[in-house]
Parts: C-alpha cells; sequence; structure tokens
C-alpha cells in the first residue's frame, strides 16, 4: 500500500474526557499527524472500564478537550454488539489507517472485533502502537486473549525492545514489528523558577528534593525506595522525597513502612492525580526523578523529565535503560535498596543541577513525535 500525501487517519484508544499519561499520549500523537496535514479522528469509550476493574478515584479529568482534535465518544469496552457497530462506522470512512493504541489485554477482545469488522474492506491498514503488551502483573487471561487481537493487526509499532520481543514471540505469522521510542510530553509548559514552584507546592526551600511521580502501583517499587532513603549515608544531606501520585490500591503499607524506617520527616506525599498543568511544579521543585521500577516496558515519565531536563536514576529492567543512558542522564542501577541508595548519596555528594545537562539536551533530541508518525506509516501490507 502505498504512503498518501494526505490520509484520513483513525486511532482507537483513551482520550478526553478519560485521564492519564495514555490519553495524553494519544492526544499528542493525533496533534502530530494532523500538523502534518493528515485528517485525524480519535475513537474513544463511552465505557473505558468496569468500575470493578479500576483502581483509581475516577477515570476522568477535569481539564478542557482539546479544541483542535476531533474526538468521538463510541467505544463500550464490554459490548460486543458495540464493537460490531463502531466497526462498521469506522470500515465506512474508508481510512487510510487505523492506529489500535494498545496497552492491556482486556482491551484484546474488543480492538480485536473492531478490526476484525475493519478488515473486510482488505485495503484498510489496521496497526497496533502498543504500550505494554504483557502486564507488570500478568494473569492467565494475559495469555489467552492478545491472541485473538494481534491475528487481527497488519503490523505493530512497539515503544521499547522489550515491548518487541513479547511481541515476536506472540505473532507467529509474518507482519512487520517496528520499534521507535515513547516520544516526548510537551504540554506540559515550560520549566518554572524553583523557589516559585516549591511556594506551589508549600515545600520549604532549605531542603533538596527526589521525586517520584506517576500512578503508585507495586511494580512501580516505591517501597525500595523508601528503604534506600532510610540509608544513613544521606542523612549528611538536606534531601527529602517528594511522592506525587494516585494510589492504586491502600497506601497503608506505604506509610506504616515509613514510620517503620523512620523517615516520616523525610517525605513528603501528594497523594492525587497530578493534573497536567501541575506537573511543571513537580519537575521544577525536584533535583532528580528515580523510577525504583520491578519490571517495565518503558515509562512516559521518563519522557516528561526529558521535557525539563531534569536527570533521572532508573533500575536496570525493561526498556528503561535505553532510555536513559548511564552516566549521561542520570543513573541506572540494580533494582534494591542499596543500589538506589548508593546512586543517591553520589548525586548528592558530587552533582549539581548542571551536572547531566548536555547529555539531557542531546539525548532528548532522539524522541520526537515526528519519528513515530513516520514509523507507524511506513509500514505496508
Amino acid at each position: 500500500m502505498c504512503i498518501f500525501a494526505t490520509m484520513k487517519i483513525i486511532i482507537l484508544g483513551t482520550a478526553h474526557p478519560y485521564r492519564g499519561g495514555l490519553a495524553a499520549f494519544n492526544n499528542c500523537l493525533a496533534e502530530q499527524f494532523i500538523k502534518e496535514g493528515h485528517d485525524v479522528t480519535l475513537y474513544t469509550f463511552t465505557l473505558q472500564y468496569p468500575s470493578l476493574l479500576f483502581p483509581g478515584k475516577t477515570q476522568y479529568t477535569d481539564d478542557e478537550a482539546p479544541k483542535n482534535i476531533s474526538i468521538v465518544r463510541r467505544i463500550n469496552s464490554i459490548n460486543p454488539f458495540n464493537w460490531i457497530c463502531v466497526g462498521r462506522e469506522i470500515r465506512k470512512q474508508k481510512p487510510n489507517i487505523v492506529i489500535f493504541a494498545y496497552w492491556m489485554s482486556f482491551m484484546a477482545p474488543c480492538y480485536g472485533t473492531i478490526a476484525q469488522v475493519i478488515k473486510k474492506d482488505s485495503i484498510i491498514k489496521c496497526i497496533s502502537l502498543v504500550h505494554n503488551f504483557i502486564p507488570h502483573e500478568p494473569s492467565l487471561l494475559d495469555k489467552l486473549l492478545p491472541k485473538y487481537f494481534v491475528k487481527k493487526m497488519d503490523g505493530f509499532v512497539a515503544m521499547s525492545e522489550s515491548v518487541a520481543t513479547d511481541l515476536t514471540k506472540a505473532v507467529s505469522f509474518n507482519v512487520p514489528v517496528k520499534v521507535t521510542p515513547h516520544p516526548i510530553y510537551n504540554q506540559y509548559g515550560n520549566l518554572k523558577d524553583r523557589n516559585e514552584a516549591l511556594s506551589h507546592l508549600r515545600l520549604d526551600n532549605d531542603f533538596r528534593y527526589v521525586l517520584f511521580f506517576g500512578f503508585i502501583r507495586p511494580y512501580k517499587g516505591l517501597d525500595l525506595l523508601l528503604e534506600a532513603m532510610s540509608d544513613s549515608r544521606l542523612n549528611k544531606y538536606p534531601v527529602k522525597l517528594i511522592v506525587a501520585g494516585e494510589f492504586y490500591g491502600n497506601p497503608q503499607q506505604y506509610y506504616d513502612s515509613v514510620k517503620k524506617l523512620n523517615i516520616v520527616e523525610k517525605v513528603e506525599w501528594f497523594n492525587r492525580f497530578i493534573p497536567d498543568a501541575e506537573v511543571a511544579n513537580f519537575f521544577s521543585a525536584s533535583d532528580l526523578l528515580v523510577l525504583p521500577y520491578k519490571s517495565a516496558t518503558q515509562s512516559g515519565v521518563t519522557q516528561i523529565a526529558y521535557h525539563f531536563e531534569k536527570p533521572m536514576l532508573v533500575t536496570k529492567v525493561g526498556g528503561l535503560s535505553d532510555m536513559v543512558p548511564e552516566g549521561k542522564v542520570g543513573y541506572v542501577v540494580e533494582p534494591n535498596p542499596s543500589s538506589i541508595a548508593d546512586a543517591l548519596v553520589d548525586f548528592f555528594e558530587f552533582g549539581d543541577e548542571n551536572r547531566f545537562k548536555d547529555g539531557l539536551i542531546s539525548e532528548k533530541d532522539k524522541y520526537s513525535w515526528s519519528k513515530m508518525t513516520r514509523t507507524i506509516t511506513s509500514i505496508e501490507i
């Protein structure tokens, strides 16, 4: 299939009024395609998750809808009759490409059925943009459901080599699997004056701050970071940890851990979803972003750090080390408290805010949205 100068592109995935990084990603992708002159529509959900399956407080955002993106709420994730209707509706529009933004196996039956209906018109390309293929906390269904979905796709774009490896194991037929990194989020504004950001957050400017940012789930390793913060070597530095994000689960184990480790005064809690308008405050106030994950594919949080040119400390799991070159933009360590503490001590003993600046500026050039759109449109059937 040739690449059209101007294409009709439909993206299926979470979008406004839903919140979070995946919705932000789809908005940015749509905006890049529009910037390139394409006709883009985002199809999102009338029902994304049943409440029983959603661990957070709300699925919705209070932010205004993007003004320049056509967003259609049409997909019911648990209604097979709806899937057929959506597939027919999209097929009638004769798009050149339909992009399925895939992040969890719960969506596999829904997406797979929609794609099957669309593919009755064999000239329409169905491409899956895969954030995660094997979940961080897999179940038996996670091994069974994706097989139905992958058979309906003409190609895949993964955002890390680890996701591509998972895909190639699951895709038994000959379709392209391409890799391109997660682009940098650009909707959070500019870096603020540090004292201004600290004032907004009501934090003491006599301290330096380590940042843990995003939804809090067991695989993200906050427990490892809390234990690292209790390392006695850090007592000589005026360092505190900011934990900014909503708990997906019971937070009590973390509060108990802070008391047990005797670091209550070292942790500042912001237990809530952080809207886009507030993100700059947290990154501007912080010296170092830490992602102490126990398992990972890639993380959109690293791309926020690149946007604000903040150094990072990540663990050696999944594709994180590919996104954070050791010594150039920060640290890559083993996923255990002592290794994390070693890097924190090194940073605050020898580091200053400009130590990784040149590396961050040069490295962030790799992560453009135009590279992502070129990769998607280059897949042929």
